[in-house]
């Protein structure tokens, strides 16, 4: 029988994190949660002898106090806050013998710093989610039951191999402080593109404040709006920092809007708003110890000079407050450009990722072709140190371990797959039709609306309701024509995960039916499960209740199966997202009661009304049929071009663009 610890009182946001989380499913928008301070956490598990992942306890601001019905040694990191075994007090950084019986006690964050790490000699045995033990709250999965900890929660300790504990040398610990500079790499989107040269250089020179609405998703900023190099984002969004769907870095220094926010462990994979910088793998540690009010200053480095995250001593540079850096890469963030009938732009995201973007900035079928053709063949070849491939509308995301396959190599390789790529209107995928319920106007999302109007801003242009201003920006006669372009719509899935869970990036393959809007600015804080929006020229579902941007017109069944690994209901192959790539989404209307009896049969392992039938896309006939059509899309977009343009004009006259962050 393993050691069992018991929970007498939980602490604050408490929750069961293992290192390097769970890795390998950013395509389907599972994001890697484990800790959010990393480095606290691997050093308390070496001091242990344990596996420097081995799963342990996360906390902020406040520590759980949990009774051993065995002997077991302890170490805790992280925050100073008092440590005491059964009354008596302990340093923190050292391994602490707990006796059978005894009750160790981790108090309040004294500061600096916010959050508590609490490793176990052995480690927690959890059962493994998607290959991690790690805990995701949103997704309500990982850890202990998915959720954080609560008292009379028993938790189980490994087995460990008797190696014997040790202090964290004084020189490894990091220095925690309230004034943090913390190192960037330049990229994906810097200027001239997408901010002005001021924009970047005011980023650089300002002390952002920790805003108190900040979690393990990301760490919400506050400072000055930028003045922005575009009007607007056109066919993705009428704000200027909106952009055609990309994988996002943790890391990445997120302008959701005028609102940057650094997105954290639990994070989005994908996303339509611009990143002009991105924290360095090795200083992301620090996103973990921010605390409301602190500040922050971001330090230009060049990606070659990033420490390694495999440094958990002095070469990880944590041990010091200040960056030392005189400059980045100067490139704003794109490492080539290569020319050909589709063009090629390399972004950098992170010394630890890379942006392969195609062609000009519009929604083009045949991009997303291309990116497709890379992704595969990128699956196939497999190079040693390739962690992640995550496709966008026009892009593909490309981490790596820099340790392993460092940048430069992986350049040389993307230029050789980029050499052998066929054609891409050679592209014929498999592409299932899904038939799904939709509510239309649901109450759930009429309810997000009535929110944010209280909780965020009452006066945005897309309030009281989201259906009327769609119809408005697209110079459609009645809510009765957004009705009809929607469920005559087939929407084509070109990403996973746009906001957790399988949601799914889609646009209509029509071009007629494509109702272009732009995204709440600043975002929703609330969005019912399964809640289905458009943003720019595209459409999401959901995959869970969080934050959002897209404007609402209804509500549909789940795409995301907790029952995995078990196969129920429309979910196959074992895995809990619905949809895939390519497949071709069609709706069919229910009312709200009805939709509720749909949901419960899914989440009984029935079918819920989802209809699929299996089919194949090609890229050559699509593109015929759009020569076929010219004269009618031609005339469509012109129309709904004169109703975007005059939406902007009344945000403008409004002061909408100067006021919105």
């Amino acid at each position: 029988m393993s050691a069992k610890i018991t929970v007498q009182r939980p602490g604050m946001l408490t929750t069961v994190q293992d290192f390097p989380g769970r890795t390998g499913y950013w395509h389907v928008g599972v994001p890697p949660s484990g800790p959010m301070d990393d480095l606290s956490f691997r050093l308390g598990n070496t001091a242990l002898g344990n596996d420097e992942g081995a799963a342990g306890i996360e906390c902020a601001m406040s520590g759980p106090a949990l009774q051993f019905d065995e002997e077991t040694v302890v170490c805790v990191t992280g925050a100073p806050a008092p440590v005491t075994v059964d009354g008596v007090l302990h340093a923190q950084w050292r391994p602490v013998r707990v006796p059978a019986g005894g009750t160790l006690d981790v108090g309040a964050v004294a500061g600096p710093g916010l959050r508590i790490y609490l490793l176990v000699q052995g480690g927690l045995d959890v059962d493994d989610f998607l290959g991690s033990a790690s805990t995701f709250t949103l997704g309500k999965f990982g850890g202990h039951q998915g959720r954080t900890l609560r008292q009379g929660d028993v938790l189980a300790v490994g087995e460990h191999d008797g190696t014997r504990a040790a202090a964290v040398p004084a020189e490894h610990v990091p220095a925690l402080c309230s004034r943090w500079e913390i190192a960037v790499t330049e990229g994906p989107h810097g200027a001239p593109e997408f901010f002005t040269r001021a924009d970047i250089d005011t980023l650089y020179r300002t002390d952002y404040e920790v805003h108190f609405n900040s979690d393990r998703t990301g760490v919400r900023l506050i400072g000055p709006k930028p003045d922005w190099a575009r009007t607007d984002g056109g066919e993705a969004g009428l704000h200027p920092s909106n952009i055609h769907d990309n994988a996002y870095s943790v890391g990445a220094l997120d302008f959701t809007g005028d609102t940057p926010i650094l997105l954290g462990p639990d994070g989005p994979s994908l996303g339509g708003f611009v990143c002009p910088v991105t924290v360095v793998s090795a200083e992301r540690w620090k996103l973990g110890q921010l605390a409301p009010g602190d500040t922050v200053r971001f330090v230009p480095i060049r990606a070659d000079r990033a420490a390694s995250t495999r440094a958990l001593g002095p070469a990880r540079r944590a041990g010091f407050s200040t960056v030392f850096s005189t400059t980045g890469d100067r490139d704003d963030g794109v490492i080539a450009r290569r020319d050909g009938e589709t063009a090629v732009t390399y972004r950098r995201s992170g010394d630890d990722n890379v942006l392969v973007e195609y062609g000009d900035m519009s929604l083009d079928l045949a991009l997303r072709a291309r990116a497709h053709a890379l992704h595969q063949r990128l699956e196939v070849e497999k190079p040693a140190g390739l962690l992640d491939l995550t496709p966008g509308i026009r892009s593909l995301q490309v981490r790596v371990d820099p340790d392993v396959l460092p940048i430069p190599k992986l350049m040389g390789l993307l230029a050789e797959a980029e050499d052998a790529l066929p054609a891409a209107n050679e592209l014929v995928v498999p592409s299932r039709s899904v038939r799904m319920p939709l509510s239309w106007d649901d109450p759930s999302t009429r309810e997000a609306i009535q929110r944010y109007m209280h909780g965020v801003r009452a006066d945005a242009p897309w309030c009281p309701w989201n259906i009327e201003f769609i119809r408005r920006m697209n110079g459609l006669g009645s809510v009765d024509d957004v009705f009809d372009t929607v469920f005559g719509a087939e929407y084509m899935v070109l990403g996973l995960g746009d906001v957790y869970l399988g949601a799914p990036v889609a646009t209509p393959l029509d071009p007629r039916h494509r109702l272009v809007t732009t995204k709440y600015n600043p975002a929703r804080t609330w969005t019912p499960e399964n809640a289905v929006g458009i943003g720019g020229a595209y459409l999401c579902i959901y995959g869970m209740e969080g934050p959002g941007g897209y404007q609402f017109v209804g509500r549909t069944t789940q795409v995301w199966n907790h029952r995995h690994p078990e196969k129920s209901g429309p979910f196959e192959d074992g895995t809990p997202w619905l949809l895939r790539f390519f497949d071709r989404i069609s709706w069919y209307p229910v009312e709200p009661d009805e939709l509720m009896d749909l949901r419960s049969d899914v989440a009984a392992g029935r079918g819920g009304g989802i209809e699929i039938t299996e089919g194949t896309f090609s890229l050559a006939e699509h593109e015929q049929f759009l020569a076929v059509n010219a004269e009618s899309i031609g005339g469509f977009r012109a129309e709904q071009a004169v109703a975007f343009a005059a939406e902007r004009q009344r945000w403008s006259a409004a002061g909408e663009f100067a006021t919105a962050g």
